[in-house]
């Protein structure tokens, strides 16, 4: 028996590369075992494409959630993947992806074989997005305006002066994000991530334009909106629970 004879019968007949030049046995530790599968599997994809993949999806919905807001995507009517595509000088599939992320949102709904139609929203359903918010939102406030310290509320006070200049810009979008980030921030000191999670999307919900005015509310309406940030902050820090229960219940639409 020869010396290679020898090195198959201790191996158990199995001899396998180690990638370095030398062999591994079946008894040695990742050694295959008799009967194994042994085909190398295929390469996994590369994280990185995946992030970029993510990134285009995310650009785009965040300049179709803006095309929205400021009326360049009218209600009712019915714009296809690809076409969006090319205006934004991407491929049509980010496009449709973010547009199933908006018919998630409420903002738009499915046509098949054609597209996405901008929803028609009305004085209804925005009256009773309004009325859920204030259901969800209002006792949090207040019981928050019982419990957290004053020096906390202060620390928010460039977030509530955030959203006054983003209103000044008069651009809807703009303000949009700056609200819902004002509101985040508040119902975050309740340290319930399902509250925020709930309440953001009815607030998101609740932003999209109405129909027969695709283009939001008016500045001014947007400045007064900022305004009551900054109002419900001061007697926030103030520890004013009157004046909060009041400017709470303005701020939503509610009586408190």
């Amino acid at each position: 028996m020869n010396r290679e004879q020898r090195d198959q019968g201790r191996d158990g007949g199995e001899r396998r590369d180690r990638g370095d030049g030398r062999v591994r046995g079946a008894g040695e530790p990742g050694g295959a075992v008799r009967g194994e599968h042994t085909h190398s599997e295929p390469p996994a994809p590369r994280p990185r494409v995946l992030v970029q993949r993510s990134s285009v999806r995310g650009q785009v919905l965040d300049a179709l959630r803006d095309a929205l807001m400021a009326g360049e995507l009218r209600p009712g009517e019915v714009y296809s993947a690809p076409a969006l595509g090319e205006r934004f000088g991407v491929s049509a599939t980010p496009v449709r992806e973010a547009m199933q992320q908006l018919a998630v949102e409420g903002a738009v709904e499915v046509v098949p074989n054609r597209g996405f139609r901008v929803v028609r929203r009305g004085d209804r359903e925005l009256a009773e997005l309004a009325e859920v918010r204030a259901l969800l939102e209002v006792p949090v406030w207040l019981r928050l305006a019982r419990t957290v310290p004053a020096e906390r509320w202060a620390r928010l006070r460039p977030l509530a002066e955030a959203t006054v200049r983003a209103a000044s810009s008069g651009c809807p979008a703009t303000y949009a994000e700056a609200d819902r980030a004002f509101h985040r921030v508040v119902l975050s000191l309740a340290g319930n991530e399902q509250l925020v999670g709930v309440a953001g999307d009815l607030h998101r919900r609740a932003q999209w334009p109405r129909a027969g005015t695709p283009a939001g509310r008016g500045r001014a309406d947007l400045i007064a909106d900022a305004h009551e940030h900054t109002a419900l902050l001061d007697a926030l820090i103030a520890g004013d629970q009157d004046v909060v229960r009041a400017l709470v219940g303005e701020h939503f639409g509610a009586t408190p």
